[in-house]
């Protein structure tokens, strides 16, 4: 075992314990064999409330935990100290006043001038982290079984700690998803990457009493006393999913009765049609209509004066029918620019004069023209909302008119299923053309791999004699490069198809720039034309923040274009910038260039320099760049001339990235 110092015949003990008293840390040292605590710093005296350290010891310390140890727990620690040299865990404490806290403890063996030691360190952890949490928090092993639980799962699932800690994770499951949980919990200790649990899935929880309820759970790794632990964040949503069936329930009522509603209108508007040669009949149907038929239905006398105004029309415009019969004409809620528009083109048409007034309305039924149309209803208080219109003639035995009709229907709602429909008509034709140009493109660009595969499949084939091993592995090395192009055209296009779907996530985490795009342009010298070079520099930090793999991809895109379109032996110039809230990426070639014109369209999908001629590619690179530099919160910008070579500058704000 190491001495607790090197130097002995220089060690200051004074320095010694100032510095251990400096430490936001509660430190004590314990004898293994008697138990005595011999020493320990202010921060561990503050903890837990004592004055001195004759206050403290072992049996004390011990009743100081929560939950007390039993004595085989106490074995089991001390055979992991031995073993390992050291134990670690999460421990609710209190202290003497009767203050809980939670602290990360870590106890350490050591040896000095033949005694054996105990360091014991109690890392204080913030309180409201696990016990004022408004969120379940759960801690489990690599068996499955929990370790710690907060108060508010505890309630959430109606147990006591002493009910649950040593359990397995599934008592809080169903029971019929508990042999599959048992393998899925056994799988993520192997994956390392911290995870939402069963994305696309309804996940339940079961309480003590029964009840099974839906929860929301994201799942964190924790190592601890040299083992993986699992963090697991439980959220109950059994109301947020009750919502949601009830509005989906409410959605489906509403869309049957909008047809159900369509339907009888329409099949009344019919009867009302048949009707009107029967003035009496029509009368009649016409007192029933008003008041049950759903639609706005007003009456005018020949002067265009409203003499009939059924409840529909009072429910939709804000008016009560005393305010209006007899006194206005419907122009008196009809948006008047609309009106104005309409009496201009049917002057036009009929090449008459015809004044935006109730004349517009009879002039079109008079002669006899289909007298239906959309028009904007403004109500009392100033809103507006669109109707269909139709007016018809009210005429008596001999065919003279008596006044006017006009029934509209409120068509807000289908006005709002035009829209998605449209919208949904703009989307699949966008999907349509897509899916085309993946088709042309995919057809285009396979053509070339597929047939050099062929053609050196077929000569391998030929050459089977031992001299012709040189042979062979020339062929055999073209149909290696064949399929690594192969594959990444379809990395292109899956790419999009993420970028497209919203299922790229961003990992920024903080790493090396230098050593990432070292490690990256080495992995490319291969793939690079004859004498081509790449030459890089950084400045400033080197340590950023942002998604090392989306990064990666950016630098492989922007270096792999440089060297498709440089000619052989052509210089690639790669510069990185670490500046306050920025980094600046370049790379920069001596290629064929990129005409103004062309930059405009540069990071569209599928699109290529009318200069690109044969050479390979997808047009999807840059696009997928574009893309990912957004979702870091950085922009993409090029300079370039024909035949005097391209620059491409990334730039990111890395204040956004860690807002």
């Amino acid at each position: 075992m190491q001495e607790l110092y090197s130097d002995k015949n220089h060690f200051n003990n004074e320095l010694y314990f100032t510095l251990c008293n400096t430490m936001k840390e509660g430190t004590a040292i314990m004898e293994v064999i008697s138990k005595q605590f011999v020493y320990c710093n202010k921060s561990f005296l503050k903890m837990f409330e004592l004055t001195s350290l004759n206050e403290i010891d072992i049996t004390l310390y011990r009743k100081l935990r929560k939950e007390m140890l039993t004595a085989a727990a106490i074995a089991e620690r001390e055979k992991v100290i031995k073993e390992k040299g050291f134990f670690s865990e999460l421990v609710e404490y209190t202290s003497i006043n009767g203050h809980s806290f939670f602290g990360e403890v870590t106890i350490r063996y050591y040896k000095n001038k033949g005694t054996e030691y105990y360091l014991v360190v109690v890392n204080p952890v913030e309180k409201s982290f696990f016990e004022l949490a408004s969120v379940g928090i759960l801690m489990v092993n690599k068996n499955g079984e929990m370790v710690t639980a907060n108060p508010f799962i505890l309630k959430q699932f109606g147990y006591s700690q002493s009910e649950i800690i040593g359990k397995k994770i599934e008592l809080l499951i169903p029971a019929r998803f508990h042999e599959k949980h048992v393998g899925y919990r056994q799988k993520f200790f192997h994956n390392s990457q911290d995870r939402p649990l069963g994305a696309g899935m309804e996940l339940f929880g079961i309480k003590k009493d029964g009840t099974e309820f839906s929860v929301e759970v994201s799942l964190g790794h924790y190592p601890s006393d040299g083992d993986q632990y699992v963090i697991a964040f439980i959220n109950d949503i059994s109301v947020r999913k009750k919502a949601e069936r009830e509005l989906k329930k409410i959605n489906d009522e509403l869309e049957i009765m909008v047809q159900l509603r369509t339907k009888d209108l329409m099949e009344t508007l019919n009867q009302l049609e048949l009707s009107r040669n029967e003035l009496q009949r029509g009368i009649t149907f016409q007192n029933t209509l008003l008041d049950n038929v759903g639609a706005i239905i007003i009456t005018v006398d020949q002067d265009g004066i409203i003499q009939t105004f059924n409840p529909e029309a009072e429910k939709e415009l804000g008016y009560k029918a005393a305010e209006v019969i007899g006194r206005h004409t419907p122009l008196i809620f009809h948006e008047p620019s609309l009106v104005k528009e309409r009496a201009s083109s049917l002057s036009a048409e009929l090449q008459k004069e015809i004044a935006p007034t109730m004349e517009l309305f009879y002039t079109m039924t008079s002669k006899g023209m289909h007298n239906e149309n959309e028009w904007v209803y403004v109500r009392k208080d100033g809103t507006m909302f669109p109707v269909q219109l139709n007016v018809s003639a009210m005429k008596n035995k001999d065919g003279s008119i008596l006044g006017y009709v006009g029934v509209a229907f409120n068509i807000s709602e289908t006005k709002k299923i035009e829209q998605e429909l449209q919208q949904a008509l703009e989307n699949e034709k966008e999907l349509s053309e897509l899916k085309s140009r993946f088709v042309s493109m995919a057809s285009h660009e396979f053509r070339t791999p597929l047939s050099t595969v062929l053609s050196s499949a077929y000569l391998i084939e030929k050459y089977n004699s031992a001299a012709d091993q040189p042979k062979r592995e020339v062929h055999l090395q073209r149909i290696i490069s064949s399929v690594s192009m192969l594959t990444d055209i379809l990395n292109d296009f899956l790419s999009v198809g993420k970028i497209e779907e919203g299922k790229i996530q961003v990992r920024p985490a903080h790493f090396n720039i230098r050593e990432l795009i070292l490690t990256t342009t080495a992995g490319m010298e291969s793939t690079l034309k004859n004498k081509q070079t790449i030459r890089y520099h950084h400045e400033g930090k080197t340590e950023v923040f942002l998604d090392p793999s989306l990064l990666k991809h950016i630098i492989m895109n922007l270096t792999s274009n440089a060297s498709k379109f440089s000619p052989e032996t052509g210089l690639i110039e790669i510069k990185s910038c670490s500046k306050e809230n920025k980094i600046l990426l370049s790379v920069k070639d001596q290629g064929i260039g990129i005409s103004k014109e062309d930059q405009q369209h540069l990071m569209e999908r599928f699109f290529r320099g009318s200069n690109a001629g044969n050479i390979q590619g997808t047009g999807l690179g840059l696009h997928i760049v574009s893309k990912y530099t957004e979702l870091m919160n950085g922009s993409v910008k090029c300079r370039s001339e024909l035949d005097k070579g391209t620059e491409f500058i990334v730039t990111f704000n890395t204040k956004k990235m860690l807002i």
